[in-house]
């Protein structure tokens, strides 16, 4: 019986992409850019992908929060509620994913990639400077985290640099705060998410579990690095990487 669900070649191949992956979350967020579309490479459904990265995203955003709060990085006052609204909509969005037609998810990721991957290249820059607040803590949950944790359930790529952006324009936090409190968030919304898809029988459990275990040491080593650095995020290469997979799979899809 083989140890993987695919060649152990192309498993090895989706490891190293976790790892990488990982330590790119717990800095800007968006490590599934670089999962998704390898999954998909590697010869996975639309929602066989969507399913088993979000079992290493979910292990690898637990593991970031960990190290966040180790570092006395993590409040949870005020954002303990938006958790909970976020597994809600996690499950929520992943539950619409399941529904979908497989041919409409194929011919929809790479635009979406692309799409997301021009927001990050051109939005202004960030930094660890907090603000003042625009929206309150429960505004916040009752309007933003619904449509976030929505689409992270949908499809999830970026998730974590759109929850970054909105608490740092919305909520006044800095970057480096922000970012700890997306983990709590983003661990929420994956939650929600595996737990149904644990019951569509998509999920590549052994690939997920060994790309699960490269995200936590991706993540450990990435979290200690942004406690470091603050708001110098690593984008450029998210950027290009994720668009040059995009448009892999562009060429894939429609010949």
């Amino acid at each position: 019986m083989p140890l993987f669900e695919i060649a152990p070649h192309l498993a090895l191949i989706l490891i190293a992409v976790a790892f990488l992956a990982g330590f790119v979350d717990a800095i800007a967020g968006g490590g599934g850019f670089l999962t998704v579309p390898a999954l998909l490479l590697c010869g996975a459904s639309p929602l066989q992908a969507l399913a088993t990265n979000k079992l290493q995203s979910m292990v690898g955003s637990g593991t970031a929060l960990v190290t966040y709060a180790m570092a006395g990085q993590i409040k949870p006052r005020g954002h303990v509620g938006m958790a909970l609204v976020s597994v809600l909509f996690g499950a929520g969005g992943s539950l619409i994913a399941g529904a979908m037609p497989a041919d409409w998810l194929r011919l929809m990721i790479p635009p979406v990639l692309i799409a997301i991957a021009l927001f990050f290249a051109l939005k202004p820059g960030l930094d660890d400077q907090t603000r003042v607040a625009r929206m309150s803590n429960m505004g916040f949950g009752m309007l933003i985290v619904p449509l976030i944790a929505g689409y992270d359930g949908f499809f999830g790529p970026g998730t974590g640099s759109f929850f970054m952006t909105a608490l740092v324009m919305l909520t006044g936090l800095g970057v480096l705060q922000a970012t700890a409190q997306t983990k709590m968030l983003n661990f929420a919304s994956n939650i929600g998410s595996v737990l149904v898809f644990a019951f569509s029988g998509a999920t590549w459990w052994w690939v997920g579990g060994a790309m699960a275990l490269a995200q936590v040491a991706g993540a450990t080593l990435g979290a200690r690095v942004a406690v470091r650095v603050g708001a110098r995020l690593i984008k450029p290469l998210l950027v290009l990487t994720s668009s040059g997979m995009a448009l892999r799979l562009l060429w894939q899809a429609w010949g």
